[in-house]
C-alpha cells in the first residue's frame, strides 16, 4: 500500500515508518520543529532515508500546499501521528496545540476528503479522559472535561474525524495512546528526563510526592497496535480505541527499575501535582484486544533497560 505517516522523524511516527517500510511504499511528512532537539528527529530521518521505500517530505501538516504534494499518488492510508504533545507545555504555549493538533487534523482530513483517501489514522491520547475516577478508562466513558489544553486540542481531533468520517464516508480510527516510552523517545518524558538526570547526577522532580500511576506502554506494543488499525475490515465508520499496556505501574517503581539499570541511586525532589496533570492512567483494552488484535508484551522490567541501552549508544554514556 501508499501509506502516508505525519510526524514521521517523531518517536512514534519513526517507529511506525520503521516497522511498515518492509511491505509498504511510505511518504513520510514532518515539519523538525524545534519543540525539542532537532538533531535526535534527523537522527531518526537519516535511519528511515536509507530505505527505497521511504519518501520524505518537509511540510507542516497545516499547510494548505500539501493538497497539491500528492496529486499523482494515489495514498491508500493517511496515519496522523503529528502533534504538538506534551501537557505541562501547553500552559506556556497553547496556540500550537491549536495550530498543529486541531488545524493540522482538519486540512488532513480535507486532503483525505478531496483525495478519495478511504482510511484515515490518527494518534489521540489518554489525556482526554481527563479528571475521570472510573477506572480502567474504557472508550465507553464519556470525555467531556479535560484538564489541560493538550487533552482538549486531541478530544477536538476525535470530534473531527466523527464529523468527517460521517459527511464523507471516510473510515477513520482514533488510537489513544498511554504514556508511550522506549528507545529513540522523546526528551521532555519521563523515561528521558529521569535517565539523563540521574546519570547526571542531577535531582528528579517526582510529582504527587510519588503517588502517581501511569499505563506505561512499550513503543513496539503501540506500533503493533498501529498496524492491527490497518488491517481492521469492520463495517465501521468511526471507532476510537485505547493502546495502553493494562497495568499501572506506581512511578516509584518506574524510578527504582532505572536507578538499578544505572546503577545509581536517583536524588528526588518531592513535590506536589502539577497543573492540568493525573494521579492515575489505566486503560481498559478489552475492544482493542478483540478488534486490533492487540495484546501488549512488554513490561516497565524489560522496557526501561532497552530504553537505556539506546540512550547510553546514542548518547555515548
Amino acid at each position: 500500500m501508499n501509506i502516508l505517516i505525519t510526524g514521521a522523524a517523531g518517536f512514534i511516527g519513526f517507529h511506525t515508518c520503521m516497522s511498515l517500510l518492509t511491505n509498504h511504499k511510505i511518504y513520510g511528512l514532518d515539519n523538525l520543529n524545534n519543540y525539542y532537539d532537532v538533531n535526535l528527529k534527523k537522527s531518526r530521518l537519516k535511519l528511515l532515508k536509507q530505505h527505497k521505500n521511504f519518501d520524505f517530505l518537509k511540510i507542516d501538516i497545516q499547510n494548505k500546499n500539501l493538497h497539491g504534494k500528492f496529486k499523482k499518488i494515489e495514498l491508500d492510508i493517511i496515519i496522523n501521528l503529528a502533534a504538538q504533545a506534551g501537557v505541562r507545555h501547553s500552559l506556556k504555549d497553547p496556540f500550537s496545540y491549536i495550530n498543529s493538533n486541531v488545524l493540522g487534523q482538519i486540512n488532513l482530513l480535507e486532503f483525505a476528503r478531496k483525495n478519495g483517501v478511504k482510511k484515515f489514522i490518527y494518534a489521540s491520547s489518554s489525556s482526554v479522559y481527563g479528571g475521570n475516577k472510573k477506572m480502567p478508562f474504557s472508550v465507553k466513558h464519556r470525555v467531556d472535561n479535560p484538564i489541560s489544553l493538550y487533552a482538549a486540542s486531541k478530544k477536538s481531533t476525535e470530534l473531527l474525524a466523527e464529523c468527517y468520517s460521517h459527511l464523507f464516508k471516510i473510515k477513520c480510527i482514533g488510537l489513544r495512546f498511554f504514556t508511550v516510552y522506549g528507545p529513540w523517545g522523546r526528551p521532555d518524558m519521563a523515561t528521558f528526563i529521569f535517565t539523563k538526570k540521574i546519570i547526571e547526577k542531577k535531582k528528579i522532580d517526582i510529582f504527587n510526592y510519588g503517588n502517581m500511576q501511569r499505563d506505561f506502554t512499550y513503543i513496539d506494543d503501540i506500533v503493533e497496535g498501529i498496524k492491527g488499525a490497518i488491517n481492521l475490515k469492520d463495517k465501521y465508520r468511526h471507532k476510537i480505541y485505547n493502546l495502553g499496556n493494562n497495568k499501572p505501574e506506581n512511578l516509584k517503581r518506574f524510578v527504582s527499575i532505572i536507578e538499578k539499570e544505572l546503577k545509581i541511586k536517583a536524588k528526588k525532589n518531592l513535590l506536589q501535582m502539577q497543573p492540568g496533570d493525573v494521579a492515575k492512567t489505566s486503560a481498559n483494552i478489552n475492544e482493542s484486544k478483540k478488534e486490533l488484535k492487540f495484546n501488549p508484551k512488554t513490561s516497565i522490567d524489560e522496557g526501561i533497560p532497552k530504553f537505556i541501552e539506546w540512550y547510553k549508544n546514542y548518547y555515548k554514556h
